[in-house]
């Protein structure tokens, strides 16, 4: 449960970022880490179509810089962006100045006003900076579809356990999530929507 769902102590060392969006209507929010890749993204793009659903994508500077024209599609689509830094890079493993290079650099190519902290890891200092400037959007649950520990129905259990009204969720649209993140993300969505659930993208 510390993965899926970060423990109230975790939330409250980061009390001016988002976690959950609280609504009165019954609401959740998509959002997929690590794209967008060609291998990936488009199918994600295309079931979200089909299920007529706008959701958010935390975005790697690097694979916007290979493939700029899937931020084009993404746009093109209704959909919201991120930055999730250029490399991927984790605030805790590195200095604020080199933490913050590397998301401004990932923004020359996003041009977004939020945020996520790769693996959610952030230096207090980093925070203090990045929130003049971001919205700093965490999650309420993590699916944990890059686990190759875990099969594509366990994923759709994380899904069905911990989602609750407001939820921020987290898919990836990554190779390492493709085959568990095919398998779950219909089948909650449709789940999600038999519970009553609408789906609503992070404002940018």
């Amino acid at each position: 449960m510390f993965i899926e769902r970060p423990p109230l102590l975790y939330r409250m060392l980061f009390p001016e970022t988002v976690w959950r969006i609280h609504k009165k209507e019954r609401t959740v929010y998509l959002t997929f880490d690590d794209g967008p890749i060609p291998e990936v993204t488009p199918w994600v793009l295309d079931v979200l179509d089909r299920y007529g659903i706008k959701a958010t994508f935390f975005l790697v500077g690097q694979n916007v810089e290979r493939h700029p024209e899937l931020l084009d599609e993404l746009l093109r689509r209704g959909h919201s962006v991120g930055n999730h830094t250029m490399s991927h890079l984790q605030g805790a493993h590195v200095s604020t100045r080199a933490y913050l290079h590397n998301v401004f650099t990932a923004n020359e190519l996003i041009h977004t006003t939020l945020f996520r902290p790769p693996h959610g890891l952030l230096r207090w200092g980093q925070s203090k900076v990045l929130r003049a400037r971001f919205t700093i959007v965490m999650y309420d649950l993590v699916t944990r579809d890059y686990s190759k520990k875990l099969t594509g129905e366990q994923v759709l259990d994380n899904v069905k356990r911990y989602a609750r009204n407001g939820s921020i969720i987290v898919f990836h649209d990554s190779l390492k999530a493709e085959r568990n993140m095919k398998y779950a993300l219909p089948r909650a969505i449709e789940w999600l929507r038999a519970q009553g659930y609408s789906f609503a993208p992070i404002p940018m």
